[in-house]
Order: structure tokens, then sequence, then C-alpha cells
């Protein structure tokens, strides 16, 4: 139980992190540094089960969870860096929302 409540808070933090105003490496860092967390609890779960078939789930769910992680920090990496590609002469970035 206390996997599930960890893993759901983590996954309601890497939502709130991906709502924040813009996407920075600070928010990269801080989703790869959750996903580890939850990933950790899974191996953790997966040393304190008998069962080797569960313990073997729980481990490849470590290793998807670190990938997803690392698929969306680079996602917000990229589009971090569109956003400087699209700086205006004044220094400011120029935002694709209109009204900003």
């Amino acid at each position: 139980m206390k996997l599930i409540a960890t893993a759901a808070t983590a996954a309601a933090l890497l939502a709130l992190t991906a709502c924040g105003g813009g996407a920075d490496d600070k928010a990269a860092d801080n989703i790869e540094a959750n996903a580890e967390n939850v990933a950790e609890n899974y191996e953790a779960a997966a040393e304190n089960t008998s069962n080797d078939v569960v313990a073997e789930n729980l481990r490849e769910k470590a290793d998807d969870v670190r990938d997803k992680a690392e698929e969306k920090a680079e996602a917000i990496d990229d589009n971090d860096n569109s956003a400087a590609e699209k700086t205006g002469a004044d220094g400011q970035v120029e935002s694709n929302v209109s009204g900003m």
C-alpha cells in the first residue's frame, strides 16, 4: 500500500511539474529525481517479495519508470532549446501563446 501511495504522489508531482510556467532544466531534473524515488521503491518491493515473478515485474516497472522520466526530461529540454531559438532581438523569449 505504501508503494502505491508513493507512486501516486510521484505521479502527482510529475503532473504539477509539467503544469508549471516555462519548461527548464530544473523541471527536467525534478522529473528524473521523482522517478528515481519511485523506481527505488519498486526495487525495494522486489527485494522484499519471495515471489520471483513478482520481483521481476517490479524491477521491470522500475526500469520503465526511469525510461519514461528520461524521455519526458529530454522532451522538456528540447522544448527549452526551441524556446531559446525564438529569442527576439531585445533578448526576450517570444511566446507562441496568444495574449502573452
